[in-house]
């Protein structure tokens, strides 16, 4: 399961793997390198709404409540608010934001995708909010934008296309006044 969180200002990547005997957590916290840890299961129990674990010598007892994208975490005798974001989560955040999926001068795909449809081509004068083309993601269809008045320079895809993330879909240029 793969995640991002933030906990006072600092950003990670969270991956976590069940195997049968352990889970596999690596963390990266942004700009660093990731750091792989292993928390063995023969070292973990529940009881009631809490987690209890060893880890690297220390006992952890950690309850955790929340939802959406805010939770508390209690553990070794305080509280810690965090942010915690799955895929979804991020596409829709990456989507409603203009930033740099459409702010710029150019739209770029939040995450991997496929191109469902284009609406616009090159020259095209587009105003703030009409749909630009659809991308599938996460088995959802999501209605991409302009978030501003723009004219397509280019058309960097066709429909079909499979895109990653960050990869450029339209370059924009200034509407002329």
């Amino acid at each position: 399961m793969y995640f991002e969180a933030e906990i006072k200002g600092r950003k990670y990547k969270v991956d976590v793997i069940e195997t049968k005997g352990a889970w596999k957590v690596s963390l990266q916290p942004e700009g660093k390198n990731w750091n792989h840890y292993e928390i063995s299961k023969t070292d973990f129990q529940t009881a009631e709404e809490y987690i209890s674990f060893l880890f690297e010598g220390q006992s952890y007892l950690v309850d955790v409540i929340g939802q959406d994208t805010e939770y508390t975490v209690f553990t070794r005798n305080s509280f810690r608010t965090i942010k915690i974001f799955n895929d979804e989560m991020l596409l829709h955040r990456s989507l409603k934001k203009g930033g740099g999926l459409g702010g710029g001068q150019d739209l770029r795909a939040g995450m991997p995708g496929k191109i469902i449809e284009i609406f616009v081509k090159p020259g095209d004068v587009v105003k703030e909010g009409k749909s630009l083309l659809i991308m599938e993601a996460m088995k959802m269809e999501n209605e991409m934008r302009a978030a501003r008045d723009v004219k397509i320079k280019e058309i960097c895809i066709k429909q079909g296309d499979s895109v990653e993330s960050g990869a450029v879909l339209i370059k924009f240029e200034e509407v002329e006044s």
